[in-house]
Formats: C-alpha cells, sequence, structure tokens
C-alpha cells in the first residue's frame, strides 16, 4: 500500500532525525534524548553496519517510524527478496535508487505492506558537474524530474529529491506521494558536503512532505533544543 504522507498531524510526525553516528551506543543516547519531541528516525550505512538493523527492529518494535536508507539497487529478484524481508522488520520508509526495472520489483515485492518505497533522484551532494561526470546527460533538475515521473508511473510511494526540485516534482506526482528531502540546513549553518541545501521553513513551503535533517541535531551540544529549534522553523512556515 503507497503510504499517504501528507496525512501526517504534526509537523513532529514529518521531521526525520537522520541517525548518522558511529556507533550503536551513541544511536541509543541520541534517542534518548530526543524522547518526546523526536518519532521518526533515518538509520543508513553508517549504523547499519554497526547494529543498526537490529536497533531499527527495536525502535520500530517500541512505536517508532524507521526511515531505512539503504538505496537498494540491483537485479530484479535480488532487489525483491531484500525488500520482502525489510517489511518483515516493521519499517516505514526504504529508499531505492529510482531504476525503473528496480522501482517495479521492488513495487510489487512490497504489495499489500505498509512500507512506503521512496525513488532516490539525484544525491543532494551532487551538482551538474558531478552529474556529468557520472555520464549523464541532463542536468540535475532534469534528471531528477524525470524520475519523479518514471517513480510515479511504477506506483512507488515518494521521492527523494533536495527541497530545490520539490515545488517542480510535485508538480509531476500530486499531492499524495511523499516527497522527502535531505540537505535542510537551519539559517546560517554549515552546509558540510551538501550542495543544494534549503531552510526547514523553505522547504516545508515548496512542499516537502518530510524533511531529513542529521548533523544539524545529532552534532549539536544540545540535541533537544536543535530538533525543537528545527521544529519551530518548521512551524513557521
Amino acid at each position: 500500500m503507497i503510504a499517504n504522507a501528507m496525512q501526517a498531524d504534526t509537523m513532529r510526525e514529518r521531521l526525520i532525525v537522520g541517525l548518522d553516528v558511529p556507533s550503536l551506543k551513541e544511536a541509543e543516547k541520541a534517542v534518548r534524548e530526543l524522547d518526546g519531541v523526536v518519532s521518526f528516525y533515518k538509520i543508513g550505512y553508517q549504523l547499519a553496519f554497526a547494529g543498526g538493523l537490529d536497533f531499527a527492529r527495536e525502535l520500530a518494535s517500541g512505536g517508532k517510524k524507521i526511515f531505512l536508507d539503504m538505496k537498494l539497487l540491483d537485479i530484479d529478484n535480488t532487489v525483491a527478496k531484500g525488500v520482502e524481508n525489510i517489511v518483515k522488520m516493521g519499517m516505514t520508509m526504504l529508499t531505492l535508487h529510482a531504476y525503473p526495472k528496480t522501482m517495479r520489483a521492488a513495487v510489487e515485492a512490497a504489495r499489500g505492506s505498509e512500507l512506503c518505497l521512496l525513488a532516490v533522484t539525484v544525491l543532494t551532494s551532487m551538482d551538474e558537474q558531478d552529474v556529468i561526470d557520472a555520464g549523464y546527460e541532463y542536468d540535475p533538475h532534469t534528471l531528477v524530474l524525470r524520475r519523479a515521473e518514471q517513480a510515479l508511473h511504477a506506483g512507488m510511494g515518494g521521492i527523494v529529491c533536495s527541497a530545490a526540485e520539490t515545488e517542480a516534482v510535485r508538480r509531476i506526482v500530486g499531492p499524495d506521494m511523499a516527497v522527502v528531502t535531505p540537505g535542510i540546513r537551519p539559517a546560517g549553518s554549515d552546509h558540510g558536503d551538501q550542495k543544494r541545501v534549503m531552510t526547514p521553513a523553505d522547504a516545508i513551503r515548496s512542499g516537502s512532505s518530510h524533511l531529513v535533517v542529521g548533523r544539524p541535531i545529532v552534532a549539536a551540544a544540545d540535541r533537544r533544543a536543535a530538533a525543537e529549534a528545527i521544529l519551530d522553523e518548521m512551524r513557521s512556515a
């Protein structure tokens, strides 16, 4: 079943905190510090390979929502079998690269479940030269829109893109698909390795259903205060 992410009742349900930390101990500490403020977490490669998959199951069984950021891409059967097991883990969202065959295999494997499949369009760390170097004939914006259309036709639950492309993506996918935007940085903060970024309020105004925020929260001296400040920015949109 395709999740209708725009039905989220509060901004708290639309903020996804990236647990981009080196150890399970640090992830557990971050979740404790954010308890009552954050209910949705992203687990990617770094934590997944440090015991994060079992931690993801634990958080999900405790009522938290989990965005498993695996960016799957492989032959159809391998992707399908992986998705089938991820469904059993109780995850809320899962990323895969927006290749049409990959998306169709994943959609079929997740059919009948609550898992929202997200198509990764162009990484927010990539600019036009990076896309050219990767061998694509499109600029990042055009490539994002092409992949958004392909994701819609494949039956995906949502899109991952830069907030700079959200408004244009919304015109393609309509109001109900999730549009999840990483590369979110509060006004005046360091962009790090992100090249296509936007503030929380601007991202919400542009049509993002969910914002993924990692370092501005998990690297903050006071994680709870940092998360609350970002939620305030989101509510001001």
